[in-house]
C-alpha cells in the first residue's frame, strides 16, 4: 500500500461564470509553478485516465455551472491535479456563492520547494479571497476546532481556539482557519489587520506581496506538523494575533 503523502492547496474566490477565463489562468499558473508538469488529462466517469485534446479550448468550454472539471498530469507515479467546485451561498460566508479550487501534488522535496509558487499562482488565478497549502490530513485537525454550539468547548484538544463554521463568517474575505502556507488577498489582509509593523515582524519577514497586492504568509519553515509542539505554538500565536480568523472577534 502506498504511503505517499500529498500537499493540498485550497483557494476560495468569487463565483465562476460560464467560460470564465480564470479557470485557464489557474491551470496555466500551476504549470508555470511546476515547469515539468502538463495538465492535459482528465478522469472519466468510469475513473479512467483520458487525454484531453486541445486542452485550453476544452477547459474553456467545460467551465460552467460554477466550476470546472478535474485536470491532471496523467502520471500515476507523480500525480498533480486541479479542479474547481461551486460553493453555494447557503454554505458560504456572507451568504455569497463562491468558487472553491482544490489542487493536489506530492509532498516530496520538489512539492515542498514549489508549494509557495503553486499556492500563489492558483490563488492569483482564482482572484481568491484567501487560500492555503497544507499537508494532507490537516482537515481532520481543523474539524476538531469547529464550533457547532455556543456552549461548546473553548479550545480543541491541542489547545487551539475554536472557530466558527464558514457559513457563519460575516464575509468571504475572512479566512476561516490557518494552514501551513497562507494566501490572504489585499482585502483579507485588511480585514484581519495584517501587517502591523509593531506586531508582525516575524510573520512579515517570512511573507511576500503578490502581483494583486495580496500576501503569501508561511507559518512555519517546514510543512505544518500538528505533532510538533513548536508548530502548534506557531498556530496558537497566530490565532491569538488575528482574532478575526475563524470569526472569533467580537463585534
Amino acid at each position: 500500500m502506498s504511503t505517499r503523502k500529498n500537499l493540498v492547496v485550497i483557494t476560495q474566490g468569487p463565483e465562476l461564470r460560464d467560460h470564465d477565463s480564470r479557470a485557464l489562468a489557474m491551470v496555466h499558473g500551476l504549470e508555470r509553478a511546476l515547469p515539468d508538469v502538463r495538465l492535459e488529462w482528465t478522469v472519466t466517469q468510469g475513473r479512467q485516465l483520458a487525454r484531453v485534446p486541445q486542452r485550453d479550448a476544452w477547459l474553456t468550454e467545460s467551465t460552467r455551472d460554477g466550476g470546472f472539471p478535474l485536470l491532471c498530469n496523467g502520471d500515476t507515479d507523480y500525480p498533480v491535479t486541479i479542479s474547481g467546485l461551486p460553493k453555494p451561498a447557503g454554505l458560504s460566508p456572507g451568504r455569497q456563492p463562491l468558487l472553491e479550487v482544490h489542487a493536489k501534488l506530492p509532498l516530496d522535496p520538489t512539492g515542498i520547494a514549489s508549494a509557495a509558487a503553486v499556492l500563489e499562482s492558483v490563488a492569483e488565478g482564482t482572484r481568491a479571497y484567501w487560500g492555503h497549502a497544507s499537508p494532507e490530513g490537516y482537515g481532520s485537525e481543523v474539524s476538531e476546532q469547529l464550533r457547532h454550539s455556543a456552549h461548546g468547548l473553548e479550545h480543541s484538544l491541542r489547545g487551539l481556539p475554536m472557530l466558527q463554521v464558514s457559513r457563519n463568517l460575516r464575509s468571504p474575505e475572512i479566512p476561516p482557519y490557518l494552514g501551513w502556507l497562507n494566501y490572504w488577498s489585499a482585502a483579507a489582509a485588511r480585514a484581519i489587520g495584517f501587517p502591523d509593523p509593531a506586531r508582525d515582524a516575524d510573520l512579515h519577514s517570512r511573507a511576500w506581496r503578490t502581483a494583486s497586492g495580496g500576501w503569501v504568509v508561511p507559518l512555519t519553515d517546514a510543512p505544518l506538523d500538528y505533532n510538533d509542539p513548536s508548530h502548534v505554538e506557531a498556530l496558537l500565536r497566530t490565532y491569538e494575533r488575528f482574532p478575526e480568523i475563524g470569526g472569533r472577534a467580537a463585534h
